[in-house]
């Protein structure tokens, strides 16, 4: 399975951006999504989540109310919208797929996409 995360850019703080997550290969196994994001000196941490039928999100508290993970299945792909973006919003952001339910284990995405920047100007 190969990811392409697309989307990033460079917006003022309280814009908005969406990304976007292309799955391609052996698609057909029933994975979670999930985007982590990572800034500069620090860790990989979580951002959101959401099941392969699309009922069940899940959001770290930073960027819950901001930020609505959804995926189309039938287009094999994942969308990450952020709204009122803050300048610590920014980071290079993964998409990954899961094959378990332990969403918020970093350890537990089995594929992951290369990243796109995201850059939240105050």
């Amino acid at each position: 399975v190969q990811l392409q995360a697309s989307g990033g850019g460079l917006v003022q703080a309280g814009g908005s951006l969406r990304l976007s997550c292309a799955a391609s290969g052996r698609t057909s196994s029933s994975y979670s999504m999930g985007w982590f994001r990572q800034a500069p000196g620090k860790e990989r941490e979580f951002v959101a989540a959401i099941t392969w039928t699309g009922g069940s999100t899940y959001y770290a508290d930073s960027v819950k109310g901001r930020f609505t993970i959804s995926r189309d299945n039938a287009k094999n792909t994942g969308y990450l919208e952020m709204d009122n973006l803050k300048p610590e919003d920014t980071a290079v952001y993964y998409c990954a797929l899961n094959p378990t339910s332990r969403y918020y284990a970093l350890k537990e995405y089995r594929y992951w996409g290369q990243g796109t920047q995201v850059t939240v100007s105050s």
